[in-house]
């Protein structure tokens, strides 16, 4: 992208560790500048320094569960780098595993909170922003969880069946005006978050039955984000994409 004033600017959350992490530094490589959006002021801060090597990009503190905290951090975005045009909603949690009599409405309340009333709360204001300069794209991050049932976390895969849902609802809202929103729908990925919440013998047995023999790497859900947002035909809205090795295809 030849100059700034050229350049396409994309925004993530989530964008310190994991998934987003690797969404970011797709997204800097590919050439638009990016704002990193995380609640994790250091992790973030080290993400800016270390892909401001390859790109433009900015670290902004927010806690999408913080509605007027996100509404800050998209107007700080466009109003740096002068619009917006992608955006990927990737921050998310898995919650406590417990089968559903024995969850708590605590953990309820945070996973929704964080999964789906953040993706909203982050869509309410990447969206006036990219009508602004004649539409772009959203991407957010679904699951597996969102296309089939996933036992033991009933809130996440309630929360990511309702992203699967908001985010069709809006595809067919804004389609005819330029905007695209889709969502990618992980498997099982090779993340920090993965494998702190998951234990081992349970993550071997999960490679165990994948038809691919591995784990995904955020690098591929990175790739599928990217290419919705720069590369994939105007045509291509209101979808829920699996980067799952098959694991739906059953």
């Amino acid at each position: 992208m030849a100059g700034a004033d050229q350049r396409k600017v994309a925004l993530v959350t989530g964008a310190s560790s994991g998934i987003g992490r690797a969404a970011a530094a797709a997204f800097v490589a590919r050439g638009y500048a990016t704002a990193l959006v995380d609640r994790n002021a250091d992790a973030g801060r080290e993400a800016e320094e270390a892909l401001r090597r390859a790109g433009e990009c900015v670290f902004i503190r927010c806690d999408v569960t913080d509605d007027a905290g996100v509404r800050q951090a998209v107007e700080e975005a466009a109003a740096r780098y002068g619009r917006l045009d992608a955006a990927f909603n990737a921050a998310g949690v898995d919650g406590v595993h417990a089968l559903t009599d024995e969850a708590t409405l605590e953990n309820w309340n945070q996973v929704i909170a964080i999964n789906l009333t953040g993706v909203f709360s982050c869509m309410r204001y990447e969206i006036p922003q990219m009508l602004k300069s004649g539409g772009g794209s959203i991407v957010n991050c679904a699951s597996v969880a969102g296309l089939v049932g996933a036992p033991f976390v009933s809130a996440y895969t309630a929360s990511k069946h309702g992203v699967v849902g908001l985010t069709k609802a809006a595809a067919l809202e804004y389609a005819g005006r330029g905007l695209r929103v889709n969502a990618v729908c992980p498997g099982m990925i090779d993340t920090p978050m993965s494998r702190a919440n998951m234990p081992a013998d349970v993550l071997e047995s999960l490679v165990a039955e994948s038809a691919i023999g591995r784990m995904g790497r955020p690098e591929e859900v990175a790739a599928a984000a990217l290419w919705l947002c720069d590369d994939a035909p105007a045509f291509l809205t209101g979808q829920a994409i699996a980067v799952d090795g098959a694991w739906t295809a059953r």
